[in-house]
């Protein structure tokens, strides 16, 4: 009997799952560097055209970009995977696709910049209206609820803060509600967390981060059940073109290899380094979804099976953040998380600059604020760097 890819361990579905090996049986899999893609006969464009399996244009469809999508399917348990040219088209389309003027969102108020620039300033050109809520609070979704209510959108773990959302719980909030719900995986990654199965209509990813793990590529990505993807966003994606690059699908349909390996030996290293820092003495307050102190330890303990790589510091004030990033040696400034090296940068300034004083503070998000994504270097060199930085905070 033929083997079911459903029922292979993850570490086996990221290595063979979506495989589709040409005639020459590579054991690496195919690059299709191609535009377009030729046809037989007239009669058998016409049937490409109506419907019939096969390629027709790289905007709507390549081999290697399907490969990457079927194995990230499999890997998240979701009947479609879309894939996006970066992580901000994955979140644009997922929006643009269930919302229409007249129509109203409800989203968690910790969201990274972009997206709240999306939220704020683009769909109400739209006519979409947005309630921003905390996340944290079950009552403040149902509360924000409208007539008109289509989507709720989170982040969980939300960036930077590192807030956890009960997602189970607000999936029926908004079922109740007739709309559909939006997870923003990225900090979790599909390792540690599965929305659609506490209850997420739609999936988003930008595979720039952990799927990449590597400086290397952009990309993004929407999954979700066959029937949603189909109507929400199949034509979506297809007539306006934010497809992804078949380079940059096959780069990370090779990421998703490791993908596993690195996550859990960057959340080792993490756990090791959350502690160094809480237990310095030099910090205000220390966020980690691997530490027990976490303020949402007790749903991190429902829907999630690990810490992630992010942790989240306050130094108190912005020249001693300053001071802290500009004596790192090792760990580099960077406004990127999920890589292969250790990236600390500065929320207020960086990531979140476009977002008002005013809304910062909503989220608790101060000037003293450090966000670190933990990689794959030694513990020992990466402790021995954070302590000396923190004494020059």
């Amino acid at each position: 009997m033929a083997e079911d890819p459903r029922d292979w361990e993850t570490e086996t579905r990221l290595v063979r799952g979506g495989l589709a090996r040409s005639e020459h049986g590579e054991i690496s899999e195919a690059l299709y560097l191609t535009q377009s893609f030729a046809y037989d006969s007239a009669e058998a464009a016409d049937a490409r055209f109506g419907g019939a399996p096969g390629f027709i244009y790289q905007r709507f469809g390549n081999p290697t970009t399907q490969m990457f999508e079927d194995r990230l399917a499999l890997l998240e348990g979701a009947q479609v995977c879309r894939a996006t040219a970066s992580g901000m088209s994955a979140v644009h389309v997922s929006l643009m696709g269930l919302l229409k003027a007249g129509d109203h969102l409800v989203a968690g108020r910790a969201l990274f910049g972009s997206c709240r620039w999306i939220i704020s300033e683009w769909l109400p050109r739209f006519g979409v209206e947005a309630t921003y809520v905390d996340a944290t609070d079950l009552e403040a979704w149902k509360n924000a609820v409208r007539p008109n209510t289509k989507a709720f959108l989170i982040e969980s773990p939300a960036n930077p803060l590192l807030e956890i959302t009960a997602i189970g719980a607000v999936a029926e909030i908004a079922h109740a509600a007739g709309a559909k719900l939006i997870v923003d995986n990225v900090f979790a990654t599909p390792i540690f967390q599965k929305p659609l199965v506490l209850g997420a209509d739609v999936v988003v990813y930008s595979a720039t981060k952990h799927i990449d793990g590597q400086g290397r590529v952009l990309g993004g990505a929407i999954l979700g059940n066959e029937a949603l993807m189909s109507e929400a966003y199949k034509d979506l994606l297809r007539h306006t073109g934010p497809a992804m690059s078949p380079f940059n699908s096959w780069v990370l349909l090779k990421a998703l290899e490791t993908l596993e390996l690195r996550v859990r030996r960057q959340t080792e290293n993490a756990g090791r380094i959350a502690d160094v820092i809480a237990s310095s003495g030099k910090v205000h307050k220390t966020i980690y979804c691997g530490r027990p102190d976490h303020p949402q330890a007790a749903i991190i303990a429902n829907q999630m099976t690990g810490g992630g790589n992010v942790i989240a510091f306050d130094l108190g004030s912005r020249d001693s953040a300053f001071r802290f990033l500009n004596a790192l040696q090792i760990v580099d400034i960077s406004n990127n998380l999920g890589d292969a090296k250790s990236m600390a940068t500065h929320p207020c300034t960086t990531t979140h600059r476009s977002m008002p004083e005013t809304e910062r503070l909503e989220i608790g998000l101060t000037e003293g604020w450090v966000r670190m994504s933990v990689g794959l270097e030694g513990a020992g060199d990466l402790s021995r760097d954070i302590s000396r930085a923190l004494d020059a905070a």
